[in-house]
């Protein structure tokens, strides 16, 4: 069912069938995104942990995370070949990232906030395989100041300016990985008015290894430069940056979010929600739609840049410990797949795998994805905390766009098969290991294995 009648079948469903916030998988960690990215309200990733207090209202915060990633491209550096899955190269690593938070108390309403973290590998690794890692940006240890801002809240009204994570639908932190992204901007919050949220700013640069499309894009780079555009388009935007606001509506079981990003001389995104939560005899549901639309502005010559994407979810958690999720996204027959999803850290897409998205297929035009998962609670069997699950995404392809970088031909069709186990002490302690498999038309196979865990105070 190519887009024609799915787009239909979508604007059909839309007003009667909402989408979950947070995925069932949220039992990892409470306060990293999940592997969906599941989107949230402007927020900041690690403000949850009690932390230590060191006396008058100052409080010191940790994160020490250990993380193993291999990625198996049946392209091994050795005798590489530039033609095999696009030219990605097997992977693989072992890294200690180390984060520590000092935030100040509040003084008449401002606090300031100072995180200091880096990633380092100790001179284990073989370099040869680290170039799909994404743990180093110019393949070295580093360290940077992940966050440095001021605060100012009174009442309903909150503002923010400095380096800080931030999490929204297409701008994220995206903290499940290695390394969190990082953003320097301001933003202005408010929730004067009950159930309504609004919520505007600027975001100026961004370092992110993972999301960043810059040289050396774990250091702070204009939003321009951080994009996917073509180089041309990103030197014309010179250091541009981003304005983006939101609207949220939340009520009961209603929740609406209403998302703009203008990123100039790039491109705008539209980004559009409506979750509702309901319950049902054993159990709880989140069901709901999304639609998200890209599109060039300005200055964009070389980038064209003119899709949207329609996605349905259905998500329920039963009593007894078993879980499901569902989805399914519906991409429209438009340029500019590959120059957008997934960067600067925003991947709220109901319909992707567990570790591998739309980077390996041909592209993303005209495609329909579904998603199925199966999870299980074991906290009461066997700890608290832990949740093991299986998930089963299909891409179907669309092989007039979609080209093997192998053979040349199309590609029909992408499969990947997921497997989690993960686990979140509340004493700060968190590990989340997944595998996943991938077959793809017209490539040779592809998996990858993430082994991340650590402890946060």
């Amino acid at each position: 069912m190519k887009l024609s009648t799915s787009k239909s079948l979508l604007l059909a469903l839309l007003p009667v069938i909402g989408t979950s916030v947070y995925a069932a998988e949220s039992l990892t960690q409470a306060d990293v995104v999940d592997d969906d990215h599941a989107y949230e309200t402007v927020s900041h990733t690690d403000q949850k942990k009690d932390g230590y207090m060191l006396g008058g209202g100052w409080k010191v915060n940790g994160d020490l995370r250990i993380g193993y990633v291999t990625y198996d491209y049946s392209n091994d550096p050795k005798h590489f070949n530039h033609l095999v899955n696009k030219g990605h190269k097997d992977s693989r690593g072992i890294y200690v990232i180390p984060k520590v938070s000092i935030t100040s108390p509040d003084f008449n309403g401002f606090s300031f906030k100072i995180t200091g973290g880096g990633v380092t590998d100790f001179g284990i690794n073989d370099e040869l395989y680290e170039s799909r890692t994404f743990a180093f940006g110019d393949g070295t240890s580093y360290a940077i100041l992940q966050e440095a801002y001021v605060k100012y809240v009174n009442g309903g009204h909150t503002f923010l300016a400095g380096n800080y994570e931030l999490s929204t639908p297409m701008v994220d932190a995206d903290d499940w990985y290695l390394f969190a992204n990082t953003f320097q901007g301001a933003y202005y919050k408010n929730t004067t008015i009950e159930n309504i949220t609004f919520a505007g700013g600027y975001v100026y640069k961004m370092a992110g290894v993972w999301d960043g499309g810059a040289t050396n894009a774990h250091r702070f780079h204009s939003i321009a430069d951080q994009s996917y555009v073509d180089q041309r388009d990103k030197d014309n935007a010179g250091d541009a940056g981003m304005w983006a606001g939101m609207f949220q509506y939340q009520k009961d079981e209603h929740n609406l979010q209403l998302w703009d990003y203008y990123a100039v001389d790039l491109y705008n995104t539209f980004f559009g929600q409506y979750d509702y939560k309901g319950k049902f005899d054993g159990g709880t549901f989140d069901a709901g739609g999304q639609f998200i639309n890209f599109k060039d502005v300005g200055g964009n010559m070389y980038t064209p840049i003119d899709y949207s994407i329609f996605s349905l979810k259905l998500d329920g958690k039963f009593d007894n410990g078993f879980d499901f999720s569902t989805g399914a996204a519906f991409y429209t027959d438009g340029p500019g797949a590959g120059a957008t999803l997934g960067a600067w850290g925003g991947y709220p897409y109901l319909a992707n795998g567990m570790i591998f998205h739309f980077f390996e297929a041909g592209n993303m035009r005209n495609v329909n994805s579904y998603k199925v998962q199966l999870g299980y609670d074991l906290s009461q069997s066997v700890t608290d905390g832990l949740w093991v699950g299986a998930r089963f995404t299909y891409f179907d392809l669309d092989p007039k766009y979609a080209i093997s970088s192998d053979t040349g031909l199309g590609q029909d069709a992408q499969k990947n098969y997921g497997l989690r186990v993960s686990y979140n002490n509340p004493k700060g302690y968190y590990f989340t290991g997944t595998y996943e498999y991938v077959d793809l038309d017209q490539q040779p196979k592809i998996s990858a294995l993430r082994l991340i865990g650590g402890y946060k105070f």
